[in-house]
């Protein structure tokens, strides 16, 4: 799912530099590695940015690749991700190694159902659901369909559980810059529930107003934001806290599904 939405995010205007390596000549794969290009990564304290993304079908062998493709700079703040919980003992034994503190976090992971036709063997056809919940229509008079600007990047900063910061705040900057995102506005002009893309293809960063919770709103900005990734071909996934059942039943409603693994993040910071 990484891959393809960085590939995706590449092939357009590659906003964030991404860059993609693999262990071995491509099918023979086993490891791809995905990270933004070194003049990206020059703020040493800047997780946003300083992020790698990991698919390794050989964890056994994921430390000698990180350790010759030297990709990974460990003197700096960073951020692992990978769909895979079976790298959690890698990656945590490789920062201890190098006396590093890790922060490491374990989520759902959701998809849209039409992923299936680009990624067959991440879902399970019996767990499917046979239509799409679509939402109650809104109040046109009180809220208006549109995407947020940088001048709403503040609201998604402080509601995001990863934000808050100036360094986050200049992330959410970018995305809402350069990525698809879908919102509803108040009459004026003030985002009441949002949900933006990263740069990696990961819808994130979505929330709603503490005024107007439990009116569907998250429902309504989902549903239309599904039908926009639609457009452009990409599988649609996202991560959920496990404590957060209101939004992951939201989710499944929109005909999205769990795969079978799960979000995996790993903050590593010197010591």
């Amino acid at each position: 799912l990484q891959v393809c939405g960085t590939v995706f995010h590449i092939k357009q205007r590659n906003a964030f530099k991404l860059q993609v390596r693999v262990d071995r000549q491509v099918p023979n794969f086993n490891t791809v590695l995905i990270w933004s290009q070194e003049q990206e990564m020059t703020d040493d304290l800047d997780h946003c940015t300083n992020r790698y993304h990991i698919y390794s079908k050989n964890a056994e062998d994921l430390p000698e690749v990180l350790h010759q493709s030297g990709i990974i700079n460990w003197k700096q703040h960073s951020q692992t991700q990978a769909t895979q919980s079976s790298l959690n003992e890698v990656i945590k034994n490789m920062a201890a190694a190098k006396s590093l503190t890790v922060h490491d976090q374990n989520d759902s992971l959701l998809c849209l159902e039409t992923v299936e036709k680009l990624l067959p063997s991440l879902l399970d056809e019996k767990k499917m659901a046979s239509h799409v919940a679509k939402p109650s229509d809104i109040n046109q008079e009180m809220f208006k369909e549109s995407s947020l600007d940088i001048s709403h990047a503040e609201l998604v900063n402080q509601s995001w559980k990863f934000g808050g910061m100036e360094r986050s705040l200049k992330f959410i900057h970018r995305c809402i810059q350069n990525f698809s995102n879908t919102c509803l506005l108040d009459p004026v002009g003030r985002p009441v529930s949002w949900i933006l893309m990263d740069q990696i293809g990961e819808s994130r960063m979505a929330g709603t107003g503490a005024k107007y919770w439990g009116k569907g709103l998250m429902t309504y900005v989902f549903y239309t934001h599904t039908h926009n990734i639609k457009n452009f071909n990409l599988p649609l996934y996202l991560h959920v806290e496990k404590i957060n059942q209101i939004m992951i039943k939201t989710v499944l409603c929109m005909n999205c599904v769990h795969i079978p693994r799960t979000w995996n993040q790993w903050n590593c910071e010197p010591t």
